[in-house]
Parts: structure tokens; C-alpha cells; sequence
């Protein structure tokens, strides 16, 4: 990847934004954008229509008329600010014409994937006057990149139980709005044939219309669970469905964040409403400080599902059981971990705090 100098644009490309008063020498709009032809986000701006595509290996701009019909950008060039959240610093690269008719930059933006970006672009040769908006996004990451991470958390097959990677590349089947991954081709047909069966376990994810009843819901959640940020900045909040109940995001680009961990991003949003958490420390001890569970557990432990020290399944060996960090109940495959957590209990916490897990008090 290249980072583009900006010096062979003339200076007036760098003007601030202007304003609508500017001598009408520069056609400057923000509105809330809609979903352009190669997934970008698409506004008005001047007499032509804008899509701005912000991805891993770089920026676009593919303009169009007010008609939808593309409009040839080979004899226009232009320049893009752009600004991370939480950085002041702004760079600055240079658009130049593509192959496939848009207005690129080449630039990795791998390290600012999850990020909100702020981009101001302006444009000249398209139109009579220079042509300037911004763009708010969150870069989202790659489908293969979702893909690894959601490997990583899935590590075993769905059908068969063995590795995955042990028999070549994992195959991702979509199946009850899932994305599942499975060892080899021969268990897609069995995935496909009952899917019920090895999906049962994980709630449904479904994207659905925004209603004016949502308000009240929206209000109540505050912020997306995915960006930690206010719903309704980017825009009308889109709203999911995950194994029934309401969930709404900050944008688009967080939906698939979801899909790969629903059970996590469904616990933050309604951990507020859960029962109380607290649970009683019982006196049945297998050995000082570590104690056997019981039926008030239960919903904890399906909560966690792991422990935090091995990061193995919590009935792996033995368990689980239950130890006091800091007065909160945190389950442990073993007896033989208790002690890490001794040792460091808010560090395991914020291990929990991480997987979307609110441990209960202890008491």
C-alpha cells in the first residue's frame, strides 16, 4: 500500500469545508446517507450523487447523476481527510482515477477496523464547481477476517465434533440465519439436512423493519452494544431480532459483529434486566476457597460458558466450580485454577467483562 502525497492538488482543495454562503463556488452537503451499488454509502451532493466506499485496502468515491446512471470521473481527481475517533490527527490522501470508473486512494486501513472515520473529501472535473461532503463510517472488517476470529471462538465442528483445520480449510455454511463453519464438505449436507440440531444452541439473528414503536426501546438502550456508542449518531438505529428480542445498532456494518457472537452482544444489552445477580457462596468446599456449585449457579455458568483461566469449556475437567474474586462468583473448569484468580482476581474479571459476562456477587 502507498500513502498518497497530496501536493500536486491545487491549494484550494484544501480550503475548509465550505458553507452554503461561499459565493456558491463549492456544493457542500451532510444528510443521512443511503446504501450505494458496490455498498458504500450514497448522498446528494450538488447535482450528483456520491458513494463513498471505505474498506481494509484503501478509499473510493464512485459518482453517479440523480438518475443512478454513473457519471465518468477519468478526467477528475480530488483529495480525502480523514480522521480516526479518539485521534486528532488528520491524513491526507489524494483521489485518483481507477480501472473501474471511481476516484481511489491506495492505503491500508486494517489498523482502523471497528473505528468510527470521519472523512471529507472534495472533488474537482466532475462538475463546474468543486464538489465537497463527508462521510461518517465504521470500518468493518473483512468477511475472512470475521471468518477467523469466528473459527477461533467455534474451534470445533458442528457436525462432526473434530478440529477445525484438521481437515483442511473450515467450510462456512449459512444455515438459520448463521453463519456455522464444519471440518470438510462432507458434514455441509448434514449441517443442511437438520440444521435444528446443531444450531438449537444459538439464538436466531434476524434483521427487521424500524418502527416508530422502537423509540421507546431505543431510548432505553442508549448505546449499541457493538461500538459503545450513542444509537442514532449514524444515523436511524438498525434494528435486530436475536433469538426474538430487540436489539438495535449504531449502523450496518456492526450486524455482522453479532451474527459471529449473538449470545454475547444479547447479554449486554439485557444483563440490566436479568434477575438480580448475586449468589450464595455455599460452605461445601472441594478445598479452601473453592466451592462445588448448586441450582442457583446454573444460569450463571450457561452465562459464562468457559473459564477464563484455561478458556476451556467449564465441565471440561470436572467442574465447574466456584471461587470469590473480589466478591464477585467467577466458575473454574478445576480446582487448580483458583489460584491464578487468587492471585489476580480483577484481571479474570475484565477477561469476563471482555466475553460480554457480568459476573454475579457472591455472598
Amino acid at each position: 500500500m502507498v500513502l498518497l502525497a497530496l501536493a500536486s492538488l491545487p491549494t484550494t482543495l484544501f480550503a475548509q469545508q465550505a458553507v452554503p454562503d461561499a459565493g456558491n463556488h463549492q456544493h457542500s452537503q451532510r444528510q443521512t446517507s443511503a446504501t450505494g451499488p458496490h455498498e458504500g454509502t450514497l448522498k446528494a451532493v450538488g447535482n450528483l450523487q456520491a458513494e463513498t466506499l471505505v474498506t481494509t485496502a484503501g478509499l473510493k468515491v464512485y459518482l453517479y447523476d440523480l438518475g443512478g446512471q454513473p457519471v465518468s470521473v477519468q478526467q477528475s481527481r480530488g483529495v480525502a481527510r480523514l480522521s480516526v475517533e479518539g485521534n486528532a490527527k488528520r491524513y491526507r490522501y489524494d483521489l485518483f482515477p481507477s480501472e473501474d470508473n471511481a476516484l481511489k486512494a491506495d492505503v491500508d486501513l486494517s489498523r482502523v477496523v471497528g473505528r468510527q472515520l470521519t472523512v471529507d473529501v472534495q472533488l474537482v472535473g466532475a462538475a463546474p464547481d468543486t464538489l465537497a461532503y463527508q462521510d461518517v463510517t465504521v470500518l468493518s472488517p473483512s468477511q475472512s477476517e470475521l471468518d477467523a476470529v469466528a473459527i477461533a471462538r467455534q474451534k470445533v465442528c458442528v457436525v462432526s465434533g473434530k478440529p477445525l483445520g484438521s481437515m483442511g480449510n473450515p467450510v462456512a455454511v449459512e444455515v438459520a440465519g448463521q453463519r456455522l463453519f464444519v471440518c470438510c464438505a462432507g458434514c455441509v449436507d448434514a449441517l443442511k439436512a437438520n440444521p435444528e440440531k446443531f444450531t438449537q444452541a444459538r439464538p436466531k439473528v434476524e434483521v427487521v423493519k424500524f418502527t416508530e414503536s422502537d423509540a421507546a426501546l431505543i431510548t432505553k438502550q442508549a448505546v449499541c452494544p457493538v461500538m459503545d456508542e450513542p444509537l442514532g449518531g449514524m444515523g436511524q438505529p438498525i434494528k435486530l431480532l436475536v433469538g426474538g428480542k430487540p436489539l438495535f445498532l449504531c449502523c450496518k456494518g456492526c450486524i455482522k459483529k453479532v451474527q459471529s457472537e449473538p449470545e454475547k452482544y444479547l447479554a449486554m444489552v439485557y444483563k440490566a434486566a436479568s434477575p438480580a445477580s448475586v449468589v450464595a457462596t455455599n460452605t461445601e468446599q472441594v478445598r479452601p476457597g473453592v466451592f462445588k456449585v448448586s441450582d442457583a449457579d446454573k444460569r450463571f455458568i450457561a452465562a459464562q460458558k468457559k473459564c477464563p483461566v484455561m478458556d476451556e469449556p467449564l465441565d471440561a475437567m470436572g467442574g465447574p466450580y466456584k471461587v470469590n474474586a473480589d466478591g464477585k462468583a467467577i466458575y473454574i473448569c478445576c480446582p487448580g485454577c483458583a489460584k491464578k484468580i487468587a492471585a489476580e482476581p480483577q484481571k479474570y474479571l475484565a477477561v469476563l467483562k471482555s466475553q460480554g459476562v457480568d459476573a454475579p456477587a457472591i455472598r
